[in-house]
């Protein structure tokens, strides 16, 4: 990787991707990032690229000279579940072919720790589907599988710091969890980029290494404190979270974010990073330990009148 080879981006303006892309500006690298909507602003190194996973002309545009892809662009939640497999299968087919037509032989995939129980969710089933695909494309690839992800400009945790400022984080049934800080994330991703044995074809965990990760009732806590706020927080039955899934269908339509689906692996109890699927520690360890990054994401909601 040298600062004259762009980095083919998906997910660019998503959460994910905009920590990558801060840190492709901080490093003086290029990428070139494809987006449904092009930013109005401009960021120091990044080409912007307008068009969508269906676009076979903007994959080709997007991988040509490059060295690598990071596919990071990726469905997470819909309230119609056919469109799991619509852009997170046939988008990751997409790109591969055109990381292929295009000579890339380095292949980065943000997959789901969902994807290692495919049965529980049509999400988590996609991104099962997804791996397949990448494990079956003769590129070098490597899979990341992150947990819970949090940082600056994530919506979905942010449900819960919000709650947390009236006291209450309501928790799936009792379970443990891993979590990694965005930044920690994008640090991983351009890190896997040299293509190297010890990364080719591999399946990486990360997380924030918390031995054993976080209990439901340890990480609700957590972010109470971050908060400043003692909280009462409830192990839900799936029972209850299936039942205001369906009120929370009613009352936001198709921007709900407690789907039927969601549920399905919320309830699960064990999304603990797996320690024989680490990164090797000469390539990454996670900077940002969980209550001090919890801590420093309260304080960017409240900066930004999130809160």
């Amino acid at each position: 990787m040298t600062p004259d080879t762009p980095i083919a981006l998906t997910g660019g303006t998503g959460f994910v991707g905009q920590a990558v892309c801060d840190l492709v500006e901080e490093q003086g690298l290029r990428a070139r990032a494809l987006a449904r909507r092009v930013p109005d602003a401009d960021r120091k190194g990044i080409e912007w690229l307008e068009g969508d996973l269906a676009n076979p002309h903007a994959l080709a545009t997007l991988c040509e000279g490059a060295d690598a892809v990071i596919h990071i662009a990726g469905l997470t939640n819909t309230p119609d579940p056919e469109q799991f497999d619509a852009v997170n299968v046939a988008g990751t087919q997409a790109v591969l072919d055109a990381a292929r037509a295009n000579g890339i032989k380095r292949f980065i995939l943000v997959s789901s720790l969902s994807a290692r129980e495919p049965k529980l969710s049509r999400y988590g089933a996609s991104k099962a589907k997804a791996e397949e695909l990448v494990q079956g494309s003769g590129l070098d690839w490597t899979i990341v599988r992150p947990p819970a992800v949090y940082g600056p400009r994530d919506i979905d945790m942010f449900e819960l710091f919000r709650s947390a400022k009236w006291g209450v984080v309501p928790l799936p049934p009792c379970g443990a969890t891993s979590i990694i800080h965005v930044h920690d994330l994008a640090h991983l991703l351009l890190n896997l980029i040299p293509n190297v044995p010890s990364l080719r074809r591999k399946i990486f965990e990360p997380d924030d290494a918390r031995e054993g990760g976080w209990s439901h009732k340890e990480l609700g806590k957590a972010i109470g404190e971050a908060m400043g706020r003692r909280v009462f927080a409830p192990h839900l039955p799936a029972s209850v979270l299936r039942a205001a899934a369906g009120v929370d269908r009613i009352l936001r339509m198709d921007n709900a974010k407690l789907t039927p689906d969601r549920v399905g692996y919320m309830t699960h109890p064990n999304w603990i990073a797996r320690s024989d699927r680490a990164v090797p520690v000469e390539v990454w360890q996670p900077r940002i330990p969980g209550v001090a990054g919890l801590k420093q994401t309260a304080e960017w909601y409240r900066e930004n009148g999130w809160l």
